[in-house]
């Protein structure tokens, strides 16, 4: 099968398109034929060696970590699933390959593409987790960093539904966007702190980093100096910050069937900024390292 591997750490021109074996399920997983494949920051943040402490990496490595597609084989012990399922994933295997191996899967939402199915697993996912680490309730005020980006779409629009007050920074060019979903938008600046307390004075009860882009230390500032009710996904200074840094859930497929249910109902609004083939990653993963990205960048099959 055709995949995307890297050796060593590096740049993007790290990152080649060879033949691999393609990979054979075991107990509780699943074979997809991958259509779509979504990027995330993480994927590039990995490549580059700067997660290490966090994600350790064995060479040769796959990057990727959501497929949409649909299964064509099953290891022993999978129930609820079938060979001919569409369907949406977290791997066990690299994502930006012709084959992923899958435990935790959904059935693919009626009515979306493969592109916008392979933006859900990730986003959906890692929004809810972070949300309920924060304990975000009606009547409070959330900061997202990174709210125009694939997981902030998601989780702004999760904490308005909840009744919260949601503050998300952004690129100017995605203000109104944010606007449309519901959330006051800020523009990434040295003045963020006083940005935040002018729209908030009363403060901000939490805060969700999902862009990575250093707002950690303004953030503790702006809890009063406390790292109660912060969470990063992004950023490799929490540990040393004292920030919580959230990389994973233990109910990955409930989460998933969670997040399908509410896009196939119409209760999420997903976007898709762009499109890349499969061996265009690099150039998509170099896309997603400006973190300016409006929804999410995809590898289509």
């Amino acid at each position: 099968m055709k995949a995307i591997v890297f050796e060593s750490f590096g740049g993007p021109e790290v990152l080649r398109l060879t033949e691999t074996a393609v990979p054979e399920p075991g107990p509780g997983q699943v074979r997809i034929r991958v259509r779509a494949s979504g990027l995330n920051q993480l994927d590039f943040k990995i490549r580059s060696g700067v997660m290490q402490a966090v994600f350790p990496t064995t060479f040769p490595a796959v990057p990727g970590v959501e497929v949409a597609g649909v299964v064509d084989a099953v290891g022993p012990d999978v129930t609820g699933t079938a060979v001919g399922d569409e369907v949406i994933a977290l791997t066990d295997t690299g994502g930006y390959a012709e084959f992923a191996l899958a435990t935790a899967v959904a059935p693919k939402p009626a009515g979306l593409t493969w592109e916008e199915a392979a933006a859900l697993p990730v986003a959906g996912e890692t929004a809810l987790r972070v949300l309920d680490l924060l304990g975000v309730k009606e009547g409070e005020t959330l900061l997202v960093h990174g709210a125009a980006g694939a997981v902030g779409t998601v989780a702004v629009q999760l904490a308005v539904a909840a009744g919260a007050t949601v503050i998300g920074t952004a690129s100017p060019e995605n203000h109104d966007y944010l606007r449309s979903l519901g959330v006051t938008p800020l523009s990434y600046a040295e003045s963020l702190v006083p940005a935040v307390r002018a729209t908030a004075p009363h403060g901000v009860d939490a805060v969700f980093d999902a862009a990575g882009q250093g707002a950690l230390p303004a953030s503790i500032e702006l809890r009063g100096g406390t790292t109660d009710r912060i969470v990063t996904i992004a950023d490799p200074a929490a540990r040393d910050l004292g920030v919580t840094f959230s990389g994973g859930s233990a109910d990955t497929a409930g989460a998933l069937a969670e997040i399908a249910r509410l896009a196939g109902a119409g209760a999420l609004r997903l976007t898709v900024a762009e499109t890349f083939p499969l061996a265009e990653a690099g150039r998509a993963q170099e896309r997603s390292a400006t973190g300016h990205t409006r929804g999410k960048l995809v590898l289509v099959l």
